[in-house]
């Protein structure tokens, strides 16, 4: 094996002999694994910030293309197209090598941002926005395999706890630089942006990562029909969700969708069942540690996301802070993410223990969640600062250690498709939970302004101008503005006069039933965080080996974990 890795990897800048014993699959002289470690982090920090600066600009955008009715299009093109390649770049990678389709992915983001930037109308970028999903779907999981690669799994948690940190700062640095470039130069620069740091990225993976491959195969034996009713499949679910934010789940373009994008899945499923080479394998689901790894992670994201994206709605609409200031409100729960991020990918490397550190983090992850639960009009910023910095002390860990549990779990030449579903599933937790929240949340408008509303010292008619059938909450809740003026304006004139002394009563009723709300929306982050423990519960404590071949016997009844048993890399 030796011989082969040292044949295969020879023309990589860095390389070095095999130490004693078992080694990581490449073999690279430490400064060179550092060197891609820097290219890979640089890689991720692309797709992160993505995701941050362009919603600072989108208004901007819509603005200048006059593509207000094609808003949600341009975030829905880039998470249909990120999320359905993930898996096929994770299987793609095990039977290639990460290399190509690295660097490729890479190329597609970077063509994807120029042509973004240059877009001269909506159907333009939405378009250019799909382009550069396609490519943004290699780089989480096949820079999380990279990992993989480079370093044993008791040794990865130093470096997975470095992923976390880089989403963190994309969050902190993300709002500030969108605004920046948008006020200063232009919106087209936050595509622009991408270029010097996507191509530093790219000279450094091409210089210094070896080309390999862990199970060469045909790519006539690849899933092809899996791989299209899959796409078919995720695209109609995912297009529901969205629609689920502006419609009913019984309206046939949300439940409608769901439903036949589930049932084309289960088809997907009976197809995989008898695939050569399937995209998605199901036997690694038969192993606990895996399937409860993914069941975890979904349900982790699911309760995340819905204060990443919502709480900066209340700072902007209640607080009346700035889209840039809202983000930064969020510093206490980045904090804490970033920090016990590295702090638990470093207790697991020098413990090896990893199943007691998830389940104390996911159950901080429920106080976190039941503490914004009580979020109600009045309560201190303060407060609330400290009640997001549990939060985000609770989630820190699983952006890191649940990765290392999943690559420990399972074969190493299914390192990439197992890391990608892990990808796949976080990804999908969090569609799926803002979707539910959504919906959620504006059932919930029309329920808490006007109990509001009813309590404040009112006339009966404008109470029950709130209560009545016609009532929309949507016109009232938008941000930008000023609220009493825009309740004036709604008005009959004759009718101001008798309104208008009533105005900041009816302002701080509508922002009071907001927060309430708002606080609601986090007993969905309770629930799915404390089935997330459940899922945790599961996993068994396999021994993080200190090779990539080992003997190690798993923890339970001294069976073998699926990697334990010296399963070739290279045939």
């Amino acid at each position: 094996m030796t011989d082969q890795l040292q044949a295969t990897a020879a023309p990589a800048a860095g390389l070095a002999g095999p130490p004693d014993g078992g080694h990581p699959a490449i073999e690279l002289n430490p400064r060179a694994r550092f060197e891609v470690l820097g290219a890979v982090l640089l890689g991720l920090l692309l797709g992160a910030l993505d995701q941050t600066v362009v919603g600072t600009a989108m208004p901007r955008i819509v603005g200048d293309l006059n593509g207000t009715d094609l808003y949600t299009w341009v975030v829905t093109i880039y998470l249909l197209t990120s999320t359905i390649t993930v898996p096929f770049y994770g299987k793609l990678s095990d039977l290639y090598g990460r290399k190509p389709f690295l660097l490729g992915g890479i190329a597609l983001f970077l063509l994807g941002s120029a042509l973004s930037g240059l877009s001269q109308t909506m159907w333009q970028l939405i378009l250019f926005r799909g382009i550069q999903g396609i490519g943004a779907g290699s780089l989480f999981p096949i820079s999380l395999a990279v990992i993989g690669d480079l370093f044993t799994p008791i040794e990865r948690g130093k470096y997975q706890g470095l992923f976390g940190a880089v989403f963190g700062i994309a969050f902190l640095i993300g709002p500030a630089l969108g605004g920046f470039l948008t006020d200063t130069l232009s919106w087209h620069w936050i595509f622009y942006i991408n270029l010097p740091i996507g191509l530093l990225s790219l000279v450094v993976i091409a210089r210094v990562l070896p080309a390999f491959h862990g199970k060469p195969g045909r790519l006539a034996d690849l899933d092809w029909a899996g791989g299209v009713v899959f796409t078919a499949g995720i695209a109609l679910f995912l297009i529901g969700l969205t629609n689920a934010q502006n419609g009913g789940w019984t309206d046939p373009s949300v439940g409608g969708l769901i439903a036949l994008g589930l049932a084309i899945l289960v088809v997907f499923v009976g197809i995989e069942a008898r695939a050569k080479e399937p995209i998605i394998p199901l036997d690694l689901f038969r192993e606990r540690t895996y399937s409860g790894t993914i069941v975890a992670t979904f349900l982790a994201s699911f309760g995340f996301f819905s204060a990443v994206l919502f709480l900066p709605y209340y700072f902007q609409f209640v607080l009346g802070d700035s889209a840039t200031i809202s983000g930064y409100e969020l510093f206490p729960m980045l904090i804490g993410l970033i920090g016990t991020s590295i702090i638990a990918g470093q207790l697991v490397s020098r413990t090896g223990r990893y199943k007691l550190l998830m389940v104390i983090s996911l159950v901080v992850a429920v106080a976190g969640s039941y503490l914004l639960t009580q979020l109600q009009p009045g309560t201190n910023i303060w407060t609330l600062r400290g009640w997001l910095l549990v939060l985000g002390i609770g989630i820190g860990p699983t952006m890191a250690v649940f990765t290392i549990i999943v690559q420990n779990a399972v074969p190493f030449e299914r390192l990439g498709v197992a890391t990608s579903s892990l990808t796949f599933f976080r990804q999908i937790g969090g569609s799926v939970g803002l979707a539910m929240v959504g919906s959620y949340f504006a059932s919930q408008l029309h329920a808490t302004i006007p109990a509001q509303v009813a309590k404040a010292s009112l006339p009966p008619q404008i109470s029950q101008a709130f209560a009545g059938p016609g009532f929309n909450p949507g016109q009232l809740t938008a941000v930008g503005g000023n609220l009493g003026q825009q309740i004036l304006a709604g008005v009959p004139a004759a009718y101001r006069s008798f309104i208008e002394p009533y105005v900041p009563a009816i302002v701080k009723a509508i922002h009071d039933g907001f927060t309430v709300a708002i606080g609601s929306l986090f007993w969905f982050g309770v629930w799915a965080s404390l089935l997330a423990v459940l899922a945790t519960l599961v996993i068994r404590e396999l021994p993080l080996r200190s090779t990539i071949r080992g003997t190690e016997a798993a923890a339970e009844g001294g069976a073998e974990s699926p990697v334990a048993a010296g399963i070739p890399i290279f045939e």
